[in-house]
């Protein structure tokens, strides 16, 4: 009896710790992983204009971007970032929050040392240098600020979206009330005398029981 019981409490503890570790197995197959990028040297990257401190590496044929301390690369229609640019690569389940800042021309823009029309003197940031930076560079906002990116009279896209926002709003302000008013007002003052009619009768009611 005694070789019984604890048989039956052995499967039930195996059982308990086998289904976490069987899950977590679980998330990562069928999940390839990436092939290596073959560097001579570590990758120089630039700033991409437009972004909140992008950094692309030119020097090889597909997409390898640096944001907030991650590399990043597409593969196969999956995304997949590590914190070292040669290995450690995890599959990361849905595409970044920044690739949608980036224009999809960088590439030409690049070649041609010119952005959406103007001189573009990008400078290139050796591997070293943008560890070191990186941080203090996205808190001052370095490339945007002191540097416009290397980009001669250089505007952000956000600057000229806001005249077009500003001219919405006093729109929105003046039609919202002037249309929703005269609409309230015969509403309320309709209102009123149907509600005075119970409360008289639930008072005539109140007094005709003192009375009594």
């Amino acid at each position: 009896m005694k070789k019984l019981l604890l048989g039956t409490m052995l499967l039930a503890l195996v059982t308990v710790v086998s289904v976490p570790a069987m899950a977590q197995v679980s998330i990562n197959v069928g999940i390839p992983l990436p092939p290596p990028i073959i560097f001579n040297a570590p990758p120089e990257v630039i700033a991409l204009p437009d972004t909140n401190d992008v950094y692309v590496a030119p020097g090889i044929d597909v997409d390898f971007f640096f944001y907030n301390g991650w590399w990043w690369r597409l593969w196969d229609g999956r995304w997949y970032r590590s914190h070292y640019y040669d290995r450690g690569w995890g599959y990361f389940n849905h595409v970044p929050g920044f690739y949608a800042s980036i224009d999809p021309g960088w590439r030409g823009y690049y070649q041609n040392h010119s952005w959406q029309g103007h001189q573009w003197n990008y400078e290139r940031v050796p591997y070293q240098r943008l560890q070191q930076n990186w941080k203090s560079w996205h808190t001052n906002q370095y490339w945007s600020r002191q540097r416009s990116y290397g980009v001669q009279n250089y505007q952000p896209r956000n600057v000229q979206r806001q005249p077009q926002q500003r001219a919405q709003q006093p729109q929105r302000q003046g039609q919202g009330p002037q249309a929703r008013e005269p609409q309230r007002q015969p509403q309320q003052r309709a209102q009123q005398p149907q509600r005075s009619q119970p409360r008289g009768e639930h008072e005539e009611r109140e007094g005709g029981e003192h009375q009594r």
